[in-house]
């Protein structure tokens, strides 16, 4: 990667526009047609590149810019270049095992339930407004 890059560990998508020379409109509509270009959201819901990310955008455009490639085409490019096939997990269902998850839940409540009826209820009460004062 350049040394003309700050070195942070996060980028915010202002960052990333001004140190590729992408606007972030691009930027945001790169990530909706590149599966591995997630940048994570802060609480605030902005986008936190990784220097990773970044680096990903800069092969993106040097393939779509320089090299002219189409997006479908850069896209299969880069799913070549990183040989990872894409595998979808389905869960296998077997008969039965809903119905002993929904068993084992159903005891686990019961034991709730048993030690919820031990205490008296000014003990549950207390708990409640113990942890409601918080």
């Amino acid at each position: 990667m350049d040394s003309r890059f700050p070195e942070k560990l996060f980028y915010r998508i202002g960052d990333v526009a001004e140190i590729t020379g992408i606007k972030p409109h691009v930027l945001r509509y790169w990530e909706t047609e590149f599966n591995g270009l997630h940048p994570r959201k802060n609480r605030a819901g902005q986008r936190i590149y990784e220097r990773r990310d970044l680096e990903l955008i800069i092969e993106i455009k040097t393939l779509l810019y320089d090299q002219r490639y189409t997006i479908s085409g850069a896209r299969k490019l880069l799913a070549r270049q990183n040989k990872q096939p894409v595998k979808k997990v389905v869960p296998r269902r077997v008969k039965g095992d809903l119905s002993d998850a929904l068993k084992q839940c159903r005891e686990d409540l019961r034991g709730l339930l048993t030690l919820l009826q031990k205490e008296s209820p000014e003990m549950i009460e207390a708990r409640v407004e113990k942890r409601s004062s918080r």
